[in-house]
């Protein structure tokens, strides 16, 4: 059998780099007409975000699937039988180039598989990198993995090149390593992340006293964790999670959820992770990120799994009912987060309104909270949310508020022009 063609290559390293939630396949498929530039055939084009949340395309492949590591869950590993192929960089250059003028893409997503040493593989990715932006200027997004283990030289390196660099966790716990991935250790993970986190500190700090210093990674760092290969609990993630992005300043964990393949180890799981709780780990992720919610707020020790059923903030409201209901027209923006269905955006939107009237339940609705999440928990100008009593027949549903006396309120000749500048009602 001949060599692979770059065509064959592209379709070999692009599927495998799928198992990478980095970014997230678009799949699209788009065929050029007489009028415009670009085509599509949907082979490694995937979409990310960049910090300023702009949605982007990307070439996301593999350099090599080749790999010296043995990995129990990786479909990449040295003893898989599986079709191999490997580029070299000045084809991922050219290859990058020839998608980007076509207008396919807008950056290049690239990984490896580990061959010969940590440092070798990282220096096929600086020389990638340095190609790109030295040789032929590129100005598109480039990600790339840091290798955990490789020369903090090359990091440093790789960070002058890179938008983004990220270096896997890959499991949640030491021990889920020491069972599924022996040649892996956390702290050298952890190490890569720590040279990352210190490169970028150093190289802001230097911008901020010299105008035309080096950018280092600008777009942060990033990790990835595989979940549902081991018994490792919602909450031993969610804390773990917690504590890289304070060492680390990361700016995202991704979550990837475990899915079998064909004559996988007998320690792998048969079934594969729900997508949903893949889902719940996002949500409780968006939690502690912008909600201000401790690790360890999200689940109890007695259920240290995320409820399938419902999402984590609607959970932690049912427990603490002593914090509800919530005053829409006086809570403090950190109380105000902590309502079911009140998104944070919302909460920034609310916190503006009020100051020109109060809100309604009519209001609430018209800035798209989900009110069905919401109702139990708020107090609005003309919304009480009821109670639930539990007797013996049954559940009966009773104002919370019911015996309290009611208060007056002054009238205003201008609360129909405030409605009217607000919403444009009038």
């Amino acid at each position: 059998m001949g060599p692979l063609t770059v065509q064959q290559k592209l379709e070999i390293l692009a599927d495998a780099a799928k198992y990478d939630a980095s970014c997230a396949s678009s799949g699209a498929k788009r065929s050029g007409n007489s009028k415009g530039v670009g085509h599509s055939d949907g082979t490694g084009i995937c979409h990310s975000y960049t910090p300023d949340g702009r949605c982007i395309s990307l070439l996301k492949l593999l350099l090599t699937n080749y790999c010296t590591y043995d990995c129990v869950f990786c479909v990449n590993r040295v003893s898989s039988d599986i079709r191999r192929a490997r580029f070299t960089p000045d084809e991922v250059v050219r290859l990058t180039l020839d998608f980007y003028k076509r207008n396919y893409i807008e950056g290049l997503f690239l990984s490896s598989g580990i061959i010969q040493s940590p440092d070798y593989t990282m220096e096929q990715f600086v020389t990638v990198a340095k190609t790109l932006r030295t040789v032929h200027y590129f100005g598109g997004y480039i990600h790339i993995k840091a290798i955990p283990g490789c020369d903090r030289r090359l990091i440093d390196e790789a960070g002058l090149y890179a938008d983004r660099l990220s270096a896997n966790i890959e499991l949640p716990t030491q021990q889920d390593l020491v069972q599924l991935a022996p040649e892996k250790k956390s702290d050298v993970i952890e190490t890569t992340m720590t040279q990352i986190r210190l490169g970028k500190e150093q190289a802001d700090d230097n911008r901020r006293h010299f105008a035309h210093a080096p950018a280092f990674a600008p777009a942060g760092q990033s990790t990835q964790m595989v979940i549902g290969a081991t018994p490792s609990t919602d909450r031993e993630i969610i804390a773990r999670s917690n504590r890289l992005y304070t060492d680390h300043k990361l700016r995202r964990v991704y979550y990837t959820g475990f899915s079998p393949y064909p004559e996988a180890d007998t320690r792998l799981p048969l079934k594969a992770s729900p997508m949903l709780r893949e889902h719940r780990l996002y949500q409780a992720d968006w939690l502690m990120r912008h909600y201000g919610f401790a690790a360890e707020e999200i689940t109890t020790e007695d259920a240290p799994d995320l409820d399938l059923a419902s999402d984590p903030k609607l959970g932690w409201a049912k427990r603490h009912p002593e914090f509800f209901p919530v005053d829409v027209n006086s809570a403090p923006r950190e109380v105000l987060l902590r309502i079911p269905g009140l998104g944070y955006r919302n909460v920034d939107r609310v916190l503006s309104i009020r100051r020109y009237h109060r809100l309604t339940s009519d209001d609430l609705r018209k800035l798209h909270v989900r009110w069905k999440d919401a109702e139990q928990y708020v107090v609005a100008e003309d919304h009480l949310p009821l109670e639930v009593s539990v007797s013996e027949t049954g559940d009966t549903l009773t104002p919370l508020a019911q015996n309290a006396p009611s208060s007056a309120r002054q009238m205003t000749l201008f609360e129909d022009v405030a409605r009217s500048a607000m919403w444009g009602s009038l």
